[in-house]
């Protein structure tokens, strides 16, 4: 009998005990159970370096590879290798020039070199053989607006942009732009710039 009293209060207490820790979690907890949230991953990192290595290794292989040639293009102008993507972007133009994403991907590198009339020539040829590329018509503009400071030409760019890609990416910012353009036409030159009292 005794045996079965003491196990009695030792569930008893058991019991109790858990309740008083759990009152006493709750009070300090704020509330509730704590949750954590799932640890977030980095994105994967891209072994830019491993990649060109096994398409340099195909394309010793395979030159005419044009496939391999845009993605060689593609690592190189991820990894931030513009000389080297234009050069790669280049031997796929070769095996086929009438490809308006090689064409504006190429432009892209041309601009980072600085070499805005080469850009705009990629451009405006992607555009002439994809009259719905929106892609080059939205580059070009970039072009003219911010490294030539050629609104008029700006502003034909992206009006053809918008009328291919009325909400698509990029639109909501060309509008943006485009009211900006038109609201401040450029100043003729030999001419002086308007003073702030005037």
């Amino acid at each position: 009998m005794k045996n079965k009293e003491t196990l009695v209060f030792t569930i008893i207490a058991f019991i109790v005990g858990i309740l008083v820790g759990f009152m006493i979690g709750t009070k300090v907890g704020g509330g509730g159970p704590v949750v954590t949230a799932p640890p977030v991953q980095a994105p994967p990192v891209v072994n830019h370096q491993q990649n060109i290595r096994r398409l340099e290794e195909l394309l010793a292989k395979e030159p005419e590879n044009r496939n391999a040639w845009v993605q060689l293009g593609n690592t190189y102008f991820d990894s931030q290798q513009p000389m080297k993507a234009i050069e790669a972007y280049g031997k796929a133009l070769e095996l086929d020039g009438n490809d308006p994403n090689v064409l504006t991907d190429q432009g892209i590198m041309f601009r980072r070199m600085g070499w805005f009339d080469r850009a705009i020539a990629n451009f405006e040829k992607a555009a002439e053989i994809d009259p719905q590329h929106a892609q080059s018509l939205y580059n070009l503009g970039v072009v003219y607006r911010y490294d030539l400071q050629d609104f008029p030409n700006a502003v034909k760019a992206w009006e053809k942009f918008l009328a291919l890609n009325p909400s698509g990416p990029g639109a909501e910012q060309v509008r943006k732009e485009l009211e900006f353009l038109k609201s401040h036409p450029p100043i003729p030159a030999g001419q002086p710039a308007p003073s702030a009292g005037q």
